[in-house]
Formats: structure tokens, sequence, C-alpha cells
């Protein structure tokens, strides 16, 4: 190693945190409280070779600081810090481990399990581990962008216009012939014209990326030849995975994420972005020191007053950061502002987002981080989705977060599941007030605290559980292939195999199975708040009953566009059109009152045509209701939705004036036809929906 007399190193500034070039040099600024020291690390170009350590010269407050002059993006390094190493007291300094910068734009290096990676002794784990793991440890690369975005914009759609569509980017593109093969599975799969033309045949609004931070897999997994492929393990927020990348090298991975938003920002889909700030990938007091841990475990993470040697779990994954702490708030909101301004993403998806909000005493739906949001200039401008629970104490949420937040409603998952799938497999099932009170935005949860109904997004199927398709075909989950003796996964999945265990050739089945898909396909779609799609559903995706596959990179989870459903995408395309022309339901709450000329906003009926209302909504044995929609979102004529929810036909007498069915789920593509008037009752089958509509509706999808 190369000799660098401290002399060369000038005090700098604390600010900006991480490396950044001012044209004549580099300055370094990290945080940590309660280290002794901190050393700058630097390699040469690959990474291998450590030419020189220096110590930071400058400490404001809690940072750490220094500038070298005549350095150049492309300068590859790492820290190391010194500090008391005093686990039970939450310390854990180790300065044989190189450490990666948190704020890291680009990482280098392979990163590969070795015992060297962990800063306690492996055989006494209250001791440290001397051995120095500088040569495979992951380094950080600096990095001075200047990327032309060409006028690009967001599409800024209003929410009560968007439509979400869940999506892995290798998933969606790995397997489809239409895209090149270079380019499948990657970004520039994802924006590919084959691409972006079938999300515009949907009428998607917006793609949810499951995560693309950079990650690492569980050393478990890695053990047993498997893969975290979902993502949900970070370890650099500021970095886009390289795995999905078609290109290679740090910055040519970012100018592929930026061409992806570019390209679907030009066919007005936005981009959103699964984000994990409730954990880090290295787990708990038996896993790694790769970077926040060894810089300042006692700051970064969440620990147990009486035993700082371990840590507090709300995330099933071994350790929860702390964003009670400033600088680790400073961190996540360093890190959303970067992909908003930086690579012009147009909102996010927390996981456990409950986290965010843990206080002292648990979740505060006014704590410091969504008073920071909601203060930010940029921030408080995009979309902010929660998934409102976490595993920890009072960590279920749903309803509970602040107005303007989107949420993921299990609610409305559960309650459609269980009032269709559970029906037809002649199960107690949801009755016909919870139906409603779901299908109309779910004003239980969000009407009391001023929220508007597309704060609940509705969904019957996410990433997480079985597909649509494994829905109404596996009445049990079948994850043997991930090395967990079929206990991980949800058990409790209100599936319906309908007669048969998996795949089937009995034309009762499949026929039985593709209706209820359409059917839970149109209620997710067609009621009011903001729907999610998850991506395959509308192609007849399955994952062979597997209902937790985030280890699965492979053809279970790869989208077989081979076997495409063609009605069903057809279908799907067919709601979403009707759902974007006529709005069945707007985005205020609907009352049930008369306006001065006597038409109702809403009214409820029974297959009699009576009104619907006290004790018979309850009533276990009626699951026939119509809703007489007399102000449509968008229609210029009173909407009627028709729902089966019981396994025997009925007849379902109309009000006057309604002349059109745009909608009946029982056929394959959806069908539309005049209804004649001189007709005593409307044919409404089994386990179906249908969207009527009255004259001058306005609505022109054939």
């Amino acid at each position: 190693m190369d000799t660098v007399k401290q002399a060369a190193l000038h005090t700098g500034q604390p600010w900006p945190l991480g490396a950044s070039f001012d044209g004549k040099g580099v300055n370094f600024a990290i945080v940590s409280e309660h280290a002794q020291a901190m050393e700058l690390c630097l390699f040469d170009a690959a990474g291998q070779t450590e030419t020189a350590r220096i110590a930071l010269p400058g400490r404001s407050n809690d940072v750490w600081h220094g500038y070298l002059p005549g350095a150049l993006p492309g300068l590859v390094y790492g820290l190391r810090a010194h500090g008391p190493w005093r686990p039970e007291r939450g310390h854990r300094f180790n300065p044989f481990k190189l450490l990666l910068d948190p704020y890291a734009r680009e990482i280098v290096g392979d990163f590969a399990w070795r015992d060297e990676h962990f800063g306690a002794d492996l055989r006494h784990p209250l001791h440290m581990d001397q051995a120095d793991n500088a040569a495979w440890a992951l380094k950080a690369r600096v990095v001075h962008d200047d990327h032309d975005w060409a006028g690009d914009e967001p599409p800024r759609t209003p929410l009560v216009d968007s439509v979400l569509y869940e999506v892995h980017v290798k998933g969606f593109s790995a397997s489809n012939a239409a895209v090149p093969e270079a380019l499948r599975g990657s970004y520039a799969g994802l924006a590919h014209p084959a691409s972006v033309a079938h999300l515009k045949q949907l009428g998607i609004t917006a793609v949810s990326l499951l995560p693309v931070h950079y990650a690492l897999d569980e050393q478990r997994l890695v053990n047993m030849g498997l893969t975290n492929y979902w993502g949900y393990n970070t370890l650099g927020f500021f970095c886009p995975s390289p795995r999905l990348a078609s290109s290679q090298g740090g910055a040519a991975q970012r100018a592929e994420f930026r061409a992806m938003v570019a390209a679907l920002h030009a066919a007005g889909i936005e981009v959103l972005l699964d984000v994990v700030y409730n954990h880090t990938a290295e787990t708990d007091e038996t896993g790694p020191t790769l970077s926040f841990r060894g810089l300042d475990n006692a700051l970064y993470y969440r620990l147990p007053p009486e035993h700082k040697a371990l840590y507090e779990n709300h995330t099933g994954c071994g350790n929860t950061l702390d964003i009670r702490e400033p600088r680790v708030l400073q961190l996540v909101m360093d890190s959303l502002r970067y992909w908003v301004t930086q690579m012009h993403v147009d909102g996010f998806r927390f996981d456990l987002a409950p986290v965010l909000g843990r206080g002292d005493a648990g979740f505060e739906r006014g704590g410091p981080f969504f008073t920071a949001v909601a203060q930010d200039p940029v921030l408080s401008r995009v979309k902010m989705i929660a998934e409102p629970w976490d595993i920890g104490p009072g960590g279920y949420q749903v309803g509970g977060f602040p107005r303007g937040w989107i949420e993921w409603n299990d609610k409305f998952r559960d309650s459609m599941r269980g009032f269709w799938t559970q029906a037809a497999a002649g199960r107690p099932a949801a009755d016909r007030g919870e139906f409603a009170l779901r299908l109309c935005g779910s004003s239980d949860l969000y009407q009391p605290r001023n929220r508007v109904p597309g704060e609940s997004v509705n969904y019957v199927v996410s990433h997480d559980g079985f597909t649509l398709a494994d829905l109404v075909a596996y009445d049990q989950r079948h994850n043997q292939a991930n090395g967990e003796h079929n206990r991980d996964g949800h058990g409790h999945n209100l599936s319906f195999n309908c007669g048969v265990e998996g795949s089937s050739s009995d034309p009762q089945v499949l026929a039985l199975r593709a209706k209820l898909q359409r059917v839970l396909l149109a209620t997710a779609l067609l009621a009011q708040g903001t729907p999610m799609l998850a991506a395959g559903d509308e192609l007849g995706h399955s994952q062979g009953g597997n209902n937790n596959p985030y280890c699965q990179d492979n053809a279970t989870t790869w989208i077989d566009w081979a076997k495409a459903d063609a009605d069903l995408t057809a279908f799907t395309a067919r709601v979403l059109a009707l759902r974007r022309q006529a709005l069945p339901f707007g985005g205020h709450w609907y009352s049930g009152l008369s306006d001065p000329l006597g038409l109702h906003d809403l009214t409820w009926l029974q297959a009699d045509g009576s009104l619907l209302t006290g004790a018979p909504w309850q009533d276990a044995g009626q699951r026939v209701l119509g809703c007489l929609i007399g102000k449509p979102g968008r229609a210029r004529a009173p909407l009627l939705l028709l729902v089966n929810g019981s396994r025997a036909d009925a007849d379902f007498l109309l009000p006057a004036g309604v002349c059109r069915c745009w909608l009946d789920t029982t056929h394959a593509q959806g069908h539309s036809r005049w209804y004649d008037q001189g007709e005593q009752a409307y044919k409404l089958p089994a386990l179906s929906l249908s969207l009527l509509a009255a004259e001058g509706a306005n609505i022109k999808i054939d």
C-alpha cells in the first residue's frame, strides 16, 4: 500500500453526504455518531488492491469528512470505522472490516458469502473477528452523472384515473419472444415497444416495480442454490440492481434504468418503486458487517434497551432501521429524493411501512417521517403508497396512515375473495354488506379520517400469495421448492380449486375457474378506489401453487407469454376501458341521498327491485344485489351494477330506463348487448357481475 500523508486530504465539508465531485476533487462525508475515527480506503479501478488508507480529518457533529483534491469520478473507495467493540452496549466497530458507503451511487464487486465478512467471531459471537475482508468486500465508486433527459416529463396521472400494475422487472419479459433475447428480463426489456404496447393495450397508467435497489441474497438461500428473486433485502439505497440490467457497468445500468423511465413516460405510464427502508441485508446479531452495522450499529438500528447486543425485529428480517434517528431519517429522505430528481420516478410503495412511523410508543400517524414527506417540495408531489402492516406491536395500520397516503387494502382483498371463491366452494362467505362496503371505497376505514376513496388500493392478488390463476386452482400452498418444508407462505388464502387441486383438463372445472377469474378481476378493477393488477394475472399466469416464490428466479415466476390467455387479456382491457370511460364510482364519497331533482347518487336494490336496507344486508342466504349509480364519475347517464354471488342463476327486475349491458363476466371477453325492455327480468347468471347503463351513457368500447 502506498503511503499517503494526512495533509493530502483536506478537511472538506460535512455536506452532501457520500462522495461528491465538484470539478476539482472529491468530498467525502460519512455519518457516525459513536465512531472515534474514520478511515477512507482507496482502491484500484477494479477494487482489488488497496492503494491508500487515510483518516478523514474533519468532524462536524456526527459527520466525518475530508476532501481529496485532484480526485476524479471513477475512484473506488471503502471505509473503516474505529470505535468500541461493546455489543452489550450496541457498539460493533471493527476496523478489520471494509465498509460500504450507505450513499454509494455505484457498487463495485460481486458479493460472495465468506467468514471474513462477519464482524463477530463465528465461534465466539461476543468477540471481534480480526480477519480483514477488504479483498472480497463491496466497494463504492465515485459517480458524477450529467444525464440529458431530453425533455422527459412525468405523466402526473390523477389518482382517480390511476391503474397500478405490480410487476417484477425480470419476470415480465424474461420469457417474452417478442423482446430481443439480449434485453429479456431487464430494464430495457420492460421499456421495449412490445412491453409498452401490452401495458397500453390493457390501460395501465403506472407500473409498480418490485424492488430495484441493490440487494443481496441471504446466506441460507445461497447455500440451497437459491436467490432472493423479489429483492426485499436492500444494501444500496441509491443504486439500481445490476441483476436487472442488460448492460454492464454502473453508468450503463443507470442509463438503462433512465431510458426505461423515459420510454414509459413517453407512453403516459408512471414508474413507482417498491422500496425497503424498514431493514437492511445485514440481518440480526449473527449477520455480516457490511456497512451500517460497522459504521454505527447503535445509530442505524433499533436495539432493545435492555439487551443491546440483540435487535428489535419488527420486519421478520432480523433488524429494523431506526427512523427515530434524524440521520437515519435523512438517509431515507435523501434516497427518495434522489430517485425522484435524478432517476425521474413518480412515487413509491413502502414495504412494511408502519416501521417508518414507529416512535418510542408505537406507530405515530403524525411521526417525523410523515411530517418530513408532507413538507418536502419534491416528495409531497409524488405518489406515496404504504403496505400498512409490519409484524411489530400494533403493526396493522390499514386506514391509519396520514391523508394523501395511499394504502394496500387487504380487507378489500379478503372480502372479495371471500364473497366469490368461498361462495363458489359452498363455504361460509362474506355477506352483501361487507361486499358493498369494500366495493365503495371502504368508507369505514377512510371517510372518518377525511381521506378520499382513491387512497384505498383495491386488489385481489399481489406478488405476495397465489396468482389469480392459482387462486382458483389450488386449495393448498405448494412451496416445497423454497426449501422450507412447505411451512412458508400464507396458510389462509381464501382460495378454491374448483374441485381439482392443480392442473385439470375437465371442461367444467376450467369453465368455473375462468368465470371466477373474470369476476374477481372485474370487481377489483371497477370498485371505488385505486385498482391494482398483478402482472401476469391478465394472461393466466400460474406459479404451480407456490404462494411465496420470493426465491424462485426461474420459470415459476417468469411470465410464460407462449401460454398467454388472449381472451382473459381482452377481457381485462375491456373492463379497464369501461372504468376509464364511465368511471362507475367517482373520486368522492356517496351518501345515498337525493339531489333537488330527486335523483339519488347511489341506491342499493334487491333482485325484485325493492330497496336493500336494514337486516337483509347481513342475510347469508341472499347473495344477489344491485347498485344503481345515479351519479357516476364519468358516464353521462345512470349505471347499474348487478352482482350474483350465489351458485344459482337469478332474475333481476331492472329499473326503468336501463337499456344496455356493457359487461357480463360470464362471457370470455366481457360481452355487450342491448336489453329488451319488454323482458320481465334480467337473467343474472350465477357467480357473475354485470354492468348496465341507461341510454346516453357515452361509452364507446365496441
